[in-house]
Formats: structure tokens, sequence, C-alpha cells
């Protein structure tokens, strides 16, 4: 029997909804936390229609549409039941140092001994995560960055440090490999990591030189694709799938945590065309498209 049988995913963004949605597909049930709206009548309103769109997302993140059943909606400020009782609880929300860390002390005052808390945080380094925090906090931590859309990106980077308990990180290891089916990748304690610190780069100045050459949407993800082996969807549909309204924060975390001369801070900034999508809300497939639509012609999807 896995040590993880009660597990609480607290974020229900787009990468928290699906890793919530990978757990249910293994058979085990999961809270999903986030805020109280201001005002909200319901105050699990924002966990409660992240699990509503699951069963209509496409890629489907659902093995079952009845999985659903499995994720419990709740809030971070009446479900302390739930964190308390929790085996297993990851946190996926804004890449934002300061709000983590707040999060961690509430989280760390309610969980029970010998739970572990990870973060799905895609570029802070564990030491910065664990500052100020307690060392019963620090022993438990670690970070497991899934990788969207969860359900069908294999690799899961697993990240520990020397204060890490490592039969707690064993576990993990364990947990993500046979029970959730990931590659699990030990990451050292860097910004990014692996996956981001080279893939962040890659896309930024893929970004800016597509933009310079004057190439076409189409142009640069038939070259920036599979012949430098890179996924089918191109640079640009790749951008649409994480989300375009994340690049700033991901971005903005890299370049404050990379060293002056690093050469991420020559392609970093994000071009105005960027900002402008997502500011009328094309944020990508999350939101009313992006630099790709789907639409339906003869009951077939189609990518314009």
């Amino acid at each position: 029997m896995s040590r993880f049988e009660k597990i609480v995913v607290i974020g229900a963004g787009l990468m928290g909804t699906g890793i919530a949605a990978h757990i249910a597909n293994a058979g085990l049930k999961v809270g999903l936390l986030d805020i109280v709206p201001d005002g909200a009548d319901d105050r699990d309103g924002i966990a409660t229609s992240a699990i509503a769109r699951l069963r209509k997302a496409n890629p489907a993140p659902l093995m079952s549409p009845r999985n659903a059943g499995l994720i419990t909606p709740g809030n971070i400020e009446d479900s302390d039941t739930l964190i308390a009782d929790a085996d297993l609880i990851i946190e996926a929300v804004v890449e934002n140092i300061g709000i983590k860390q707040s999060l961690y002390r509430k989280i760390d005052a309610l969980r029970k001994e010998r739970s572990v808390v990870s973060s799905n945080t895609s570029t802070i380094p564990l030491e910065k995560l664990t500052a100020g925090q307690s060392k019963r906090f620090c022993r438990d931590f670690m970070i497991t960055h899934f990788f969207n859309p969860v359900r069908y990106m294999r690799l899961l980077e697993l990240v520990t440090i020397g204060e890490t308990d490592p039969e707690a990180a064993k576990a993990v290891e364990e947990f993500c490999d046979i029970t959730l089916g990931k590659s699990v990748v030990r990451c050292h304690d860097r910004p990014g990591f692996i996956a981001n610190r080279l893939g962040v780069y890659w896309m930024q100045t893929g970004l800016h030189e597509a933009i310079r050459l004057g190439l076409s949407v189409e142009e640069a993800d038939a070259v920036i694709s599979g012949p430098f082996g890179i996924p089918k969807t191109g640079l640009f549909g790749l951008m649409d799938m994480v989300g375009l309204d994340l690049i700033p924060h991901v971005n903005d975390s890299l370049a404050d945590l990379l060293p002056p001369d690093d050469p991420f801070h020559a392609v970093k900034q994000i071009p105005d065309l960027i900002g402008t999508m997502i500011k009328d809300g094309y944020t990508g497939r999350k939101g009313k498209g992006g630099f790709y639509r789907m639409t339906k012609t003869a009951g077939k999807r189609v990518k314009e």
C-alpha cells in the first residue's frame, strides 16, 4: 500500500487541476483547494468550476469523466480538515515566493506529522522556498514539477536538498513512478531545474527571432518542431498549450534568480504583441485562443 492515500492539491489553475485529475485517474480521492473569491456565494467556487471544466477539456485530463467524482472541491480557509488529514499536499499556486511561503506556514500549522508537502514550481529553487520555514517543514518538503498536460507528459522533475528526508523523497519518487506513471528525473536545486532552464531560454530566443525575421506563425512552427526534436506543436503552439499568461511570471522568476551575466537576460523581454494578447484574453487553449484557435467544421475539430 502506498504511503500516500489522502492527497490535497492547492491551486485550482491549469496545472493544479491537471495534477488533481491525474491523481483521480489513479483511482485515488483528492482534494482540490483554492482561495475564496471576494463576495462569493460559493466559497468553493473556483475549485468547483475547475472540476466542471475537466469534463469538457481537450485533450481530456480525465481517463474517464466519472473520475471527476474522486475530486473534492474546497478552499484554503474552510478546508483545514482536508489539509490536516492529508498524507501528501501538493502546492500549485502562482510563481510568487511570498505567496507560496505564506501558504506553507499555514499548511505547516495544520498538517500531521510526517506528511509530505511538495511544490509544483517550475523555476524557483527549493532553498528559496524553504527560507524561514520550520525545520520540520524543510525535512518533509520537496519539489515535484509536473508538466502540462499532466496526463500526457511523462516527465516529472523531483528536487530535494540536504535537509530533505531521503525516505520521504524515495516514497514520493515511487508514488509518482508506480502510481502516477511518471518518468521521474532527479534535479539539482537550480533556477528552472533542467527542462525550464533550457526550455524557457529556447522558447524566448525562438519568439524574438521569429519576430525579427518576419516569419509567420506557421513558418516558425514548421521549423521549430520536428526538425529540431521539439514537440510537433512547434514554438507558438507550445506557448498556446502552456498559456501565454504564464510566460511573464516564469520569465520574471528566472530573471530574478539568475546571475546578471546569464545569457537569458538578453531574451527575457516579453514582446508587446504577447502583452496585448494576454490583455485581450487570448491566452492560448485555456482562453479565447492564442496563436491558434480550435474550431469545429462538419463535426471535426480544426486547428486554425
